[in-house]
C-alpha cells in the first residue's frame, strides 16, 4: 500500500522539507503599543503563506483588518465567518469587508490566538483566498471564530498589512509570517 499526502502532511515517499515552514518575517509590538503590522517584501518562492499571530487589545470587540499590496478598497475583499462562545454559535459575511479575526482584551482576557493560511499567494492567475481560526479564551467564556476572506485581485501578494484602528495592539502583541513549501 502506498501512503498518500493530504495537504501539508507529507507521506513517506516525500522528503520533509517539501512541506516544510520556512519563517520569513516576524514583527513585535513593543512598550507603546501599535495599530498596525506589515510585512513587506514578501518573496514569490512558496506555494502558500502562513501568519501566526497572538494579539491583545484593550478593545476586543473590534476585529482587525487585513491588506493585501496597500490596497484598501474594502469592494474588493469578501468575507464570511462562523463562531461559537460556547453558548451562542453565529454565522455571517462582512459583505465587501476586509474585517478578519478577533481580538484578545490585553485587561481581561489576555491574547487572541489566530492561524492564518494565505493559499496561492503567489498565482496570478486566480483571485487569492486566505482562511483563519482565531480564540481566546476568557475565563470560563470565550469566542472561537473561523473566516474565509477573499481577496479580488489577481497580483501576487507582495505586502501584508494587519490594522487595528480601534485602540490598536498591545505590547507584546506578536505576528509571524511563514513560507510553506509545494511538494517536491
Amino acid at each position: 500500500m502506498t501512503p498518500i499526502s493530504l495537504g501539508i502532511f507529507a507521506s513517506a515517499n516525500q522528503s520533509a522539507a517539501a512541506t516544510s515552514y520556512e519563517s520569513i518575517a516576524t514583527v513585535s509590538v513593543g512598550s507603546g503599543g501599535a495599530t498596525s503590522a506589515e510585512f513587506t517584501s514578501i518573496p514569490g518562492t512558496y506555494t502558500h503563506l502562513q501568519i501566526r499571530c497572538l494579539t491583545g487589545s484593550s478593545n476586543p470587540g473590534a476585529g482587525m483588518k487585513i491588506e493585501f499590496n496597500s490596497d484598501t478598497s474594502t469592494a474588493n475583499y469578501r468575507n464570511h465567518y462562523l463562531y461559537g462562545t460556547g453558548s451562542a454559535v453565529g454565522a455571517g459575511t462582512d459583505g465587501n469587508s476586509n474585517a478578519w479575526g478577533v481580538q484578545g482584551d490585553g485587561a481581561t482576557v489576555g491574547m487572541a490566538g489566530h492561524i492564518v493560511d494565505i493559499l496561492d499567494y503567489a498565482n496570478t492567475n486566480k483571485y487569492t483566498t486566505m482562511r483563519s481560526l482565531s480564540a481566546y479564551d476568557a475565563n470560563g467564556s470565550g469566542l472561537v471564530w473561523f473566516q474565509s476572506l477573499l481577496w479580488m485581485n489577481t497580483n501576487a501578494i507582495t505586502n501584508i498589512k494587519i490594522i487595528r484602528s480601534t485602540s490598536g495592539f498591545n505590547q507584546y502583541s506578536h505576528f509571524a509570517l511563514y513560507g510553506i513549501k509545494g511538494a517536491a
